[in-house]
């Protein structure tokens, strides 16, 4: 069993040759699936959880996959649940969209061995298309939340969710943010358990969720739910850190670290346990203290909550439900002024831009000539929608590019998108974009689909998937190939082009919106940043030759800029030699030599 610490963490046999040490929020969750005993985890790469799969993968005991999406990597967990061992699933708040169609039904049938989900939501928007709060799924799909404020609860939490999983029968969810995954503190290390496999017995009622079981399994999760409500008030992770009573704080997750540095005199309702609450305990709370404010990022679900119970709070009115919170707001609120410790600066905008040499670059920068719109989807291809690029209309989520060209097509007619394409990295096509092409085959449409293959899952840092030929833990696989994939579910015509080969990829595109059957382009370059990628040759600029009509400038490369003349520049620290450039200059100014 784990237990409580001074400090408010659990933990089990400390390991006296690394009592404690510094780690990341995802390290930490990472290191204590690995204490916990667990023995599968599978998972889909996106910011802020990717690097828990990565940190986990170490640990050979513990089996690591990539999943191609949310949703397989929730079954496959489920089903070692079922086995009879504790199994892991991990993902952005967006990605439990996608597993949610499991989840909800992994609530009703319960768990064999201990099931935690890690959700790592994103306020702030630092890496999303929204700004989503995970514990409404939870709660509307009766699944209980625990978040942790640090790393070392992150740890821990780990642990205790997984007791919880097996000593409640359901899965848990383990709430993270942005800020919780990617930074730093203190973890005091616990040798691994090694948890004893549960005996598999064949339980209708409980695994098969057909209605006459579901309706039977409903009732034991609200029951199940009310159960751990009343147990919340002995719970070791909630606690109640006594102070003035005349100002209060419910709080949770990296909120109460604001709390504690902003009014470190306050009386505060830590919860660990975020969904669901305990009545009692928050009633105690708040009768105890004259003033109480709710402090929790984005959506209001705890302070709802409270408020359904007749108590007197402060809440979002005081703070807002978008962003993240900070200290100096806190402060802002309480004592009518911002004390922060540093003055604001004003630094220079930064605006995301693509890599020089990025092999997107080069797609988009055709697309823009011809004036074709884009379809977009989920990944570093979003990055063509601002200038000078300027061809990404829409993004909505993985997947989504291929699915609404479609949508386009049979709203406005074939003409309408002989003026549109469909582009969808090779990660994002395997997650959900083979869907969306099924459809497209078997429902007719005529429309065209780029496919950017790079090779990798490049936005969230170059993760292999089910096309690179290598598993989580580097081990050689069989390699998907894209063009077999397209041509075996019916696509009539598939084309295969280097993305740098400007001249051919330009006529294949004309010639493929301009047509009425449905072609898939299939762009090939290895993403610039791949480990072992080297670039002997580096484009430079004949001052002469050049006419400064920047006509090069307009692919939008950083590597290049204007001297004080109006000539251009190419800094060769930055430039890989790709070439873009010099299919833009008429007038033969750029040219590629070895470094």
């Amino acid at each position: 069993m784990i237990k409580m610490t001074a400090h408010g963490a659990v933990c089990g046999k400390v390991n006296k040759m690394a009592e404690k040490t510094i780690m990341l929020g995802n390290e930490a969750i990472a290191r204590g699936v690995y204490e916990a005993g667990a023995k599968v985890s599978s998972a889909y790469p996106g910011t802020p959880s990717t690097e828990i799969s990565e940190y986990l993968s170490k640990y050979d005991e513990v089996y690591t996959e990539w999943a191609p999406n949310e949703k397989v990597a929730a079954e496959v967990a489920i089903g070692a649940s079922i086995a009879g061992v504790r199994s892991l699933c991990c993902m952005k708040h967006v990605g439990l969209n996608v597993a949610a169609d499991p989840l909800y039904t992994f609530s009703y049938t319960g768990v064999g061995g201990g099931s935690v989900f890690v959700v790592a939501d994103d306020p702030g928007l630092a890496s999303s298309q929204n700004e989503q709060d995970t514990r409404m799924i939870a709660r509307a799909a009766h699944v209980p939340v625990l978040e942790p404020s640090d790393s070392g609860e992150a740890k821990e939490f780990v642990k205790y969710a997984f007791e919880l999983s097996e000593k409640y029968d359901t899965p848990v969810i383990l709430r993270t943010t942005t800020k919780l995954a990617h930074s730093q503190s203190a973890v005091e290390l616990c040798d691994r358990v090694e948890v004893a496999d549960k005996p598999y017995e064949r339980n209708m009622k409980k695994y098969v969720m057909m209605p006459a079981s579901a309706i039977g399994r409903h009732l034991y999760v609200e029951d199940r739910e009310k159960r751990l409500s009343y147990d919340a008030k002995a719970l070791l992770v909630n606690r109640i850190e006594r102070g003035s009573s005349k100002l209060g704080f419910i709080t949770s997750g990296v909120a109460y670290q604001y709390v504690k540095e902003a009014c470190p005199e306050a009386s505060v309702l830590k919860l660990g346990l975020v969904n669901p609450l305990c009545p009692e305990l928050i009633k105690d709370f708040v009768g105890s203290v004259e003033e109480v404010y709710i402090f929790e990022e984005l959506e209001p679900l705890i302070e709802e909550q409270v408020r359904a119970l007749g108590l007197k709070v402060h809440g979002k009115e005081c703070f807002t439900v978008q962003g993240e919170y900070s200290a100096n707001m806190l402060r802002k609120v309480i004592y009518g002024k911002d004390e922060a410790v540093f003055d604001k600066q004003d630094a220079p905008a930064r605006p995301p831009i693509l890599c020089p040499g990025c092999p997107h670059r080069s797609v988009f920068s055709v697309l823009n000539k011809l004036k074709i719109h884009a379809s977009g989807d989920i990944g570093c291809y979003t990055l063509g929608a601002v200038a000078p690029l300027s061809v990404i209309d829409t993004t909505i989520c993985m997947g989504a590019s291929i699915s609404a060209l479609h949508g386009m097509e049979k709203a406005r007619g074939k003409e309408y998108v002989k003026n549109w394409v469909a582009v969808i990295g090779d990660s994002t096509f395997l997650h959900t974009g083979i869907n969306s092409l099924v459809n497209m085959v078997y429902n007719k449409s005529t429309a065209t689909v780029m496919i950017l293959d790079n090779r990798t899952t490049g936005m969230t840092g170059h993760q292999d998937h089910a096309a690179t030929g290598k598993t989580l833990k580097g081990e050689d696989t069989y390699a998907i190939d894209f063009k077999t994939v397209c041509e075996a579910i019916g696509v009539p015509r598939v084309i295969e082009v280097n993305a740098f080969d400007t001249a051919e990829l330009e006529r294949v595109i004309k010639e493929s919106v301009a047509s009425d059957t449905l072609t898939v382009i299939i762009t090939k370059s290895p993403c610039v940043l791949l480990k072992g990628q080297k670039f002997p040759e580096v484009c430079r600029v004949d001052a002469d030759k050049c006419k400064k009509c920047g006509a090069c400038l307009k692919i939008g490369c950083p590597a290049m800029s204007k001297n004080s003349d109006g000539t251009v520049r190419i800094d060769e620290t930055m430039c890989n030699g790709c070439g873009l450039c010099m299919t833009r200059c008429k007038f033969d100014a750029i040219k590629k030599e070895v470094r």
